[in-house]
């Protein structure tokens, strides 16, 4: 099996994803330990949903998240999943944080190439130094 590759019982792929998407109104409430609690919250849920989390930077006003795929999920089922899971943790546990909802209702997804995987991640690792 070549380097990267995930072997399923009907299936070989190589899927990874790079997802961006911020609260509402771009407001920075993604701080302190909401930011820790963000970062949790998408590492369990990506287990959950069988996803590896190779990068994830949670800043005030927006998440970059750079994961492998499942051939079984598409895209938007994956951020549909982030997005309602988290947003329903984080206002139980953090009120409503003064915005109606959570997310901004769209996202960025890109799927990316094995050859660049490492300039997305060293990309994200950047937006954590700003």
């Amino acid at each position: 099996m070549p380097r990267g590759y995930s072997k399923e019982r009907t299936s070989v792929h190589n899927l990874h994803y790079h997802f961006i998407w911020c609260p509402k109104y771009r407001k920075a409430v993604l701080t302190d330990d909401v930011a820790e609690r963000m970062d949790e919250l998408v590492r369990t849920k990506a287990d959950e949903l069988g996803l590896e989390v190779i990068e994830l930077a949670v800043q005030p006003d927006y998440i970059h998240l750079f994961i492998t795929g499942n051939p079984k999920l598409a895209p938007n089922k994956i951020i549909q999943q982030l997005k309602g899971y988290t947003s329903h943790e984080l206002r139980n546990e953090f009120g409503n944080m003064g915005l109606p909802s959570l997310w901004t209702r769209s996202y960025f997804v890109s799927s990316v190439k094995e050859i660049p995987n490492q300039i997305v991640e060293e990309y994200i690792e950047d937006q954590i130094g700003e």
